[in-house]
C-alpha cells in the first residue's frame, strides 16, 4: 500500500516560526502523499514595522494576515469532500485571536504538525537565509515568539498534533522524510512528540 493510501488525513496544517521549514515540508508532503498546498499569503504592508517592533504594528499586521487567511479557509469549505487532500503551511486557529467567533466558517484540519526549533537553530537559519528585515529582528523577540508557539501547542487539543523537534531534521535527506511519513501514518487521536536523531537512535514518544 502506498504512502498516499496509508495516510488518510484530508486536511493537514503545518505550523512553526519563520525559517522552521513549514512551506518546504508542505511541498514535500504534497509530492509524497498527494494534495493541494495552500500557501500563507505573506504580502503585508505592516510587516516591516512589525519586524522593527513599532508600536501598534503587530495588531495591524495580524489583522491583514487574518483577513487573507480567513478568505482562504472559507474557500476550503466550498470544495467537494471527495477532492484531493489539503495541506496548509499555517494553522488559522493559531493566528486568530477571535477564532471562536469564526470557527464555524473555516476549514478545520484533521492533523496539525508543529515544527519546533530552538533559538540557536533559528538564529543560524536567519543568518544564512533570512531577509534584511528578518535579520533585524531582536533575539529577545524571537525567543518570546518561540515560547508563545510552545505554550500554544502544549495546550492544543483541537486536532491530532504531531510535534516535530526539527533542529536535526534535514528535508533534503530521504531517510528523514521516510521516517517522518512513518510517524504521520501512526498518528491517531493522541498527540505525539517526535525527535529525529541519528539512524540508530530515532524515536518518538507520547505527549498526552
Amino acid at each position: 500500500m502506498s504512502d498516499k493510501e496509508q495516510i488518510t488525513f484530508k486536511h493537514i496544517a503545518i505550523e512553526g516560526i519563520l525559517k522552521s521549514g513549514k512551506t518546504k515540508l508542505a511541498n514535500i508532503l504534497s509530492q509524497k502523499i498527494g494534495g493541494k498546498v495552500i500557501f500563507d499569503r505573506i504580502e503585508n504592508p505592516y510587516l516591516r514595522d512589525f519586524y522593527n517592533e513599532k508600536e501598534g504594528a503587530a495588531f495591524l499586521a495580524q489583522l491583514v494576515f487574518l483577513v487573507n487567511r480567513y478568505y482562504q479557509q472559507v474557500s476550503l469549505l466550498q470544495r467537494d469532500l471527495f477532492e484531493e487532500r489539503i495541506i496548509c503551511d499555517y494553522l488559522f486557529e493559531k493566528r486568530c485571536r477571535i477564532y471562536s467567533l469564526l470557527q464555524d466558517r473555516v476549514g478545520k484540519p484533521d492533523l496539525v504538525i508543529h515544527l519546533q526549533i530552538s533559538l540557536p537553530t533559528l538564529l543560524k537559519s536567519i543568518d544564512k537565509e533570512g531577509s534584511a528585515l528578518e535579520k533585524n529582528i531582536s533575539e529577545k523577540y524571537l525567543e518570546d515568539v518561540i515560547e508563545a508557539y510552545d505554550y500554544f501547542f502544549f495546550n492544543y487539543q483541537a486536532a491530532p498534533l504531531l510535534v516535530v523537534k526539527s533542529d536535526g531534521l534535514d528535508f533534503d535527506r530521504e531517510g528523514d522524510i521516510i521516517d517522518l511519513l512513518d510517524k504521520i501514518k501512526k498518528m491517531k487521536k493522541k498527540s505525539m512528540y517526535y525527535v529525529p536523531l541519528d539512524k540508530e537512535n530515532k524515536h518518538s514518544k507520547k505527549l498526552k
